[in-house]
This record gives structure tokens, C-alpha cells and sequence, in this order.
């Protein structure tokens, strides 16, 4: 079969800097949130660390070199802002700056494109204790260090992403207090967090077309997607509305994270402001007086041009129209979850796509898609992953819909490349295509490892 998926796309594979650097006190780098957090009694399973992790800080050459040997034509990696910047502002570390000027060279030695992540959650510990997120300072301490980034690898990083899902780190690490720096704030703050967060997007974004002209800029938000139980019609536009609604996926998630029903994660409310440049309706009447203060040219601030969507998208929520309202469709017992007891919903990878881009008519990046297992080194010395290929196959199937539909999907990038820290889960979900031991920090690269190569040299046509 021939592919459908357009040329120039992106065939890669992810990673954040926390998650796999390691090197925490190495050269100059400061403190994030995240080394504070790991040091809470019960913040993270087992008392792991990001310490070490995968140790990327010394194997950066021969990592680099594994991914050309996979055939990944792109590497969306973040940078550690208290590597480059130990107090948050101020003196610029050279030692944490140059490690990812290597990078940015070796990647480019090796016939792949960088995709820059600024933020992937690591706040300097130093801007924590002057107010974090909570003050808008925030936007001016997030556009300094932009600059010195943009500055220093904008000739050569041509593809950019302002925030990782921003919802997340607002609502675990403010709301429900399970993600660094911990904390269990009023609803009205943890919304003016996350407004001043967009409004540091939004002064990135600035800062980077002044000193990356040409670049392609775009952020990478979680989205939480429903597709339709059926073609019909009123399914599709039952998945549709639950999509972008506020309240009847702030109230799923609300009851099944054992958050209150007032709860920011979802799609509409960071996008619409990002790409249309307002709050919406919905939101802005559940929310109330908790509602962010918007202060003028707030939202044209946030509305920054972009050029493209990220989508990070592991699973989907099956809907169907009623006569009374959008159902959720309950999941059967027995159906397929990965190592996290997430669903596999393939479906998710089709919809979700097709209804970003008919809603914001931008270019679509898959940011991050992938499972978690629990993988090891077989007596064989391999790591035989066929469920990973299975569903990456089936994942990648339902992208090539939405791409044969019309949607401008420009890129894929599996979650993750290689074993590693899971934030608040510790090491215990193995997401890589390439397998870790955290002991010695050998690399094994496992079956789905080989499998994504021929599908990236076949340019998806044999999936």
C-alpha cells in the first residue's frame, strides 16, 4: 500500500530533559522543582529520583547515534531551564548551555531535526520559592530565559514548542498536589497560574520570531479526546462537543482522579485562548468568580501566530448521541489497558486530529503517543515487545485516516525513546523503545525499535 501520510512529515521519537539527564548536580546546574519534590517523603514511588535517570548527560554522543540507527528523522527533546539558568534568571551557565549546543550539532550531524521543547515541566527551585507560576513575573522570567536559548541555538533549531501540557503541570503540581512542586492551592489560583503560563507562551513566542526568523513555533498541550462510537452523524458531533467541552470532561476526570468537578484539564480552555484568543463561554461560566483576571491586551498577548498544534494523545473516550445529552460509552470489561490501565483506543489518533484542525486550522504534530509495559531482557539478551507494535501499528493506522481525510498532519513522535523517570511514578513504566537498566545505563533497543525503523524507511506504507 502506498502511505498517506504527506512528505516532509516528521518520523520521531520523545524525550524531557528531567526525565532522562540525569547529571543533577553536574556542571553548574541548579535545582527544578522536580529535585525538590523527589525529596517529599511519599511524593514518588519507591523515593526514586531524576538524579541519574538514563544518565543522558554522558551518553548524549552515543545516544544520538542510536537514534541514526533507529532511522528517526526527528528528536523532540527539552531543555533543563536550571542547567542553563541555576537561579532561574541571571548568569547564564555555559557548561549547561553548551550541552545542548552539542546536541543541537551532533543531531544535526546526524541527518535529524530538532524539535525544542522550552518547557517540560522542571521549574527552577529558585523562581518556585519567588512565587513559580503563581506570580506573573513568571512571563518575564520564562521570556529572559527564552532569549538566551533562542539566542544561542535559533540559528540552527528550527522547530520550537513553547509549553508541555500545560494543564498537567498546573493541575497535578497545583491543584491536586501529586506532581512537582506539590502543592493543593485554591481553584481561582491554580487558574491564574495557568493564565500566567499561557501569557509566558505567548511572550515566547515573541521572543522567538524576533531571533528565530523563519521558525516554526507551535506548543504541545495534553488533549483529552472523545471519539464517536459510530459515523453517524450525531455521534460525530456528540464527540465533537465532548471534545471541546468544559464541564462534561471536567466532571469525568474529575471523578476519576478524585479531583472536584472544577478542574482545568481539558482541551478548550487552553487552546481556544492560545489559538482563537478568548476563554471559553462554558469555562468562563462554570469557573466564575475563580475564573482568571485578565488583565488588557492579556489575550492578544496569548494569541500569538502560531504554526502549528501539538497533540500528545495516549488514549480517547468513546461517546454517543442520546436524546438527552452526549453519553460516554462505558468501556467493556476486559478490554485492552496498558501498564498505566489506560485504554487502548486507537480512534483517538483519527478524531482527535480531525477535530483540532477543523477547530483551529493548523498543521497537526502527534507530540507524544505510546504505552507504558513492563518490559525486561528476555534470555535471549532482546526485549520482545509485540504489544508496543501492535499498538503503535494501530495508533498509526488511524493517523493515516485522518491524514487521508484531509487533516495536515505534519509529524509523529513516539513517547518516548528510551526508558525513564516517570515524574510521580518513578521507574516503574517502561514507555521506550529502547530499554534502560538504570544500574549500569545500558541500552537495549527493543523489537519495537526495529520495527519503527523499517516503518519510518517504508514512510508508514507497510503499516
Amino acid at each position: 500500500m502506498s502511505s498517506v501520510f504527506p512528505p516532509g512529515f516528521a518520523w520521531g521519537a520523545a524525550t524531557a530533559s528531567y526525565q532522562i539527564e540525569g547529571a543533577a548536580r553536574t556542571d553548574g546546574r541548579g535545582p527544578s522543582i522536580w529535585d525538590d519534590f523527589c525529596r517529599q517523603p511519599g511524593a514518588v514511588w519507591r523515593g526514586h529520583t531524576g538524579d541519574v535517570a538514563c544518565n543522558h548527560y554522558t551518553h548524549m554522543p552515543a545516544d544520538v547515534a542510536m537514534m541514526q540507527k533507529i532511522g528517526l528523522q526527528a528528536y523532540r527533546f527539552s531543555l533543563s531551564w536550571s542547567r542553563i539558568l541555576p537561579q532561574g534568571t541571571g548568569a547564564v551557565n555555559e557548561a549547561g548551555l553548551g550541552f545542548y549546543d552539542r546536541l543541537v550539532d551532533q543531531l544535526l550531524a546526524a541527518g535529524i531535526t530538532p524539535f525544542c521543547t522550552l518547557y517540560h515541566w522542571d521549574l527552577p527551585s529558585a523562581l518556585q520559592a519567588r512565587g513559580g507560576w503563581q506570580t506573573r513575573d513568571s512571563v518575564d522570567w520564562f521570556a529572559q530565559y527564552t532569549e538566551v536559548v533562542a539566542r544561542r541555538l535559533g540559528d540552527r533549531v528550527k522547530h520550537w514548542i513553547t509549553l508541555n501540557e500545560p494543564q498537567i503541570f498546573i493541575t497535578y503540581g497545583l491543584q491536586k498536589g501529586e506532581h512537582a512542586p506539590g502543592l493543593k492551592l485554591p481553584f481561582k489560583q491554580v487558574l491564574q497560574a495557568g493564565h500566567n503560563a499561557l501569557l509566558a507562551h505567548g511572550r515566547a513566542v515573541q521572543v522567538l520570531r524576533v531571533h528565530c526568523p523563519g521558525a516554526q513555533i507551535g506548543m504541545a498541550p495534553q488533549t483529552p479526546v472523545a471519539f464517536p462510537s459510530t459515523e453517524s452523524d450525531a455521534d460525530i458531533e456528540a464527540a465533537r462537543q465532548f471534545t471541546f467541552g468544559i464541564e462534561p470532561i471536567g466532571t469525568f476526570i474529575g471523578r476519576a482522579l478524585n479531583l472536584p468537578a472544577n478542574n482545568p484539564l481539558n482541551t478548550a480552555w487552553w487552546l481556544d485562548a492560545a489559538f482563537l484568543g478568548h476563554y471559553p463561554e462554558e469555562g468562563l461560566r462554570l469557573y466564575g468568580a475563580d475564573a482568571p483576571e485578565v488583565q488588557a491586551g492579556d489575550m492578544a498577548l496569548i494569541r500569538q501566530p502560531l504554526d502549528f498544534c501539538g497533540m500528545n494523545v495516549y488514549f480517547g473516550l468513546e461517546v454517543s448521541a442520546t436524546d438527552a445529552a452526549v453519553a460516554l460509552v462505558p468501556g467493556k470489561p476486559g478490554a485492552p489497558i496498558t501498564g498505566f490501565d489506560w485504554p487502548v483506543t486507537p480512534k483517538a489518533l483519527q478524531w482527535g486530529p480531525r477535530f483540532l484542525f477543523e477547530r483551529y486550522g493548523k498543521p497537526i504534530y502527534i507530540t507524544e503517543n505510546g504505552l507504558s509495559q513492563r518490559d525486561w531482557i528476555s534470555l535471549d539478551g532482546q526485549v520482545h515487545d509485540p504489544q508496543r507494535i501492535d499498538f503503535t501499528t494501530l495508533y498509526l493506522r488511524e493517523l493515516a485516516k485522518a491524514s487521508a481525510s484531509g487533516v495536515d498532519v505534519r509529524g509523529y513522535f513516539h513517547w518516548s525513546l528510551m526508558d525513564n523517570f516517570e515524574w510521580a511514578e518513578g521507574y516503574k513504566h517502561r514507555f521506550g523503545l529502547v530499554h534502560v537498566d538504570y544500574t549500569t545505563g545500558v541500552r537495549t533497543p527493543k523489537d519495537s525499535a526495529a520495527w519503527y525503523g523499517q516503518v519510518i524507511a517504508s514512510h508508514g506504507s507497510g503499516l
